[in-house]
């Protein structure tokens, strides 16, 4: 091959024998394996993070099925480029198959006329749509085209998957064979742990260290975990702040503070963080939970939840992230309470769906003289007149009368309210 391409290009598998990780969907059993071998594909939309293999299992399929394969980058690309696939694959003399794959890189990037122009031509199968995709295709794709498709989910590759991928490119001579090169198996790991399940990071910081290292005396490339360390910029984040692991991240950090976890709260805040993520986002989830999850078992919470937030406001990175760590773990730690959660969305729902009566006259509001001529406010007892600051009186609409609300939790805050 040629040298001068990419090694991450250089060592794309050929054949599904060659391909490494998603054993969940190209395992000798799974369903995809044994459609691509009998070569009976459908259309197919893959969707995961960079480096995990979509396109390459695209160009699998290339060299294994029997049909005409095009590929197109939806960057690029647009409904001229889609006609004239259709064009070459309708045409008997160019395509004797009759069939067509089509393959688009970032489907997503298509917008919704581009989309739609589509549909005809993966509906009567004369094209064989394979998609690949970083963003959630529930979103990102015309719903039609879905429906049309299985949506097959690529994960990040494991760490022995890309420790297997980089100990063949040094051995290969598609790869680096013919360089003498030096390199531990501790030096392997660190590479692959920086790369974050993204194989083509891994590979190109792999080459860059190959590439820029002098030969030592002993005529070996030796490259060290200082040298590894020098060819990434840093260990790769794990999500896009914009993509769909934001929202995949934020919600592990809720459940964490809502399971009481102090740990993975700290953790998922710590990814979200080195992601970019906006601080004052992060501080306003932080203060829905002190709320919605921990509530009256610790009203607390909420004050320091929203203290943060303020702080978050004035002070800003990096120090906003000592204040958010605070503020998780704060929660976190806090007891539980969900009462007055469910309090108010059952009484909105009252409100919403059912005949809830009228107001008693006597808690009405009487402003204007001669109001009360019509029972307006007749009948109110003022609280603070009587012992304890107490007194029994109707305050739910008749039709409403026994209805409970507020349930409190058994946790010791509660208790006090609900011995008043």
């Amino acid at each position: 091959m040629n040298s001068s391409q990419p090694l991450a290009f250089r060592m794309c598998p050929r054949t599904l024998e060659d391909f490494v990780g998603q054993e969940h969907i190209v395992g000798k059993d799974k369903l995809l394996y044994r459609t691509i071998k009998a070569d009976r594909l459908s259309s197919i939309i893959l969707w995961g993070p960079p480096g995990c293999g979509k396109t390459s299992l695209a160009k699998v399929i290339s060299e294994t099925t029997k049909y005409q394969f095009r590929k197109i980058n939806a960057v690029t690309s647009g409904v001229s480029d889609i006609k004239q696939v259709v064009t070459e694959a309708s045409n008997v003399l160019m395509n004797p198959s009759g069939k067509c794959i089509l393959f688009i890189d970032e489907i997503h990037r298509f917008n919704k006329l581009q989309q739609d122009a589509l549909l005809p031509f993966v509906e009567d199968g004369t094209v064989i749509l394979i998609g690949a995709t970083t963003e959630n295709p529930y979103f990102e794709v015309n719903k039609a085209l879905i429906s049309r498709s299985m949506v097959i989910k690529l994960e990040p590759l494991k760490k022995e998957d890309i420790i297997k991928v980089i100990k063949k490119a040094l051995t290969s001579k598609e790869g680096l064979g013919d360089y003498n090169i030096k390199i531990s198996e501790d030096t392997i790991d660190r590479i692959a742990e920086i790369s974050g399940g993204d194989v083509r990071t891994a590979l190109n910081g792999l080459e860059v260290a190959v590439l820029t290292t002098k030969m030592n005396a002993k005529g070996e490339i030796e490259i060290t975990d200082e040298i590894a360390a020098q060819s990434f910029n840093k260990k790769k984040s794990m999500f896009d702040k914009n993509g769909d692991s934001h929202y995949d991240n934020i919600s592990a950090m809720i459940k964490s503070m809502r399971g009481s976890d102090p740990d993975a709260a700290v953790f998922y805040l710590a990814r979200a963080i080195e992601a970019g993520e906006d601080p004052v986002f992060l501080a306003r989830r932080i203060v829905i939970a002190a709320s919605e999850d921990v509530g009256l078992a610790n009203p607390q919470a909420l004050v320091v939840a929203t203290s943060a937030m303020q702080a978050v406001t004035m002070i800003g990175m990096p120090e906003s992230r000592i204040i958010l760590s605070e503020a998780a773990v704060y929660v976190a730690k806090s007891k539980k309470s969900n009462a007055t959660y469910l309090a108010i969305d059952k009484a909105l729902s009252d409100v919403a769906n059912k005949d809830t009566g009228t107001i008693p006259m006597h808690i009405r509001n009487a402003p204007a003289e001669g109001m009360q001529e019509f029972g307006y406010g007749k009948g109110y007892k003022y609280p603070h007149d009587f012992p304890g600051h107490y007194v029994e009186q109707q305050y739910l609409p008749d039709k409403m009368l026994g209805t409970k609300y507020y349930v409190p939790d058994e946790n010791i805050n509660e208790e006090k309210f609900n011995n008043f």
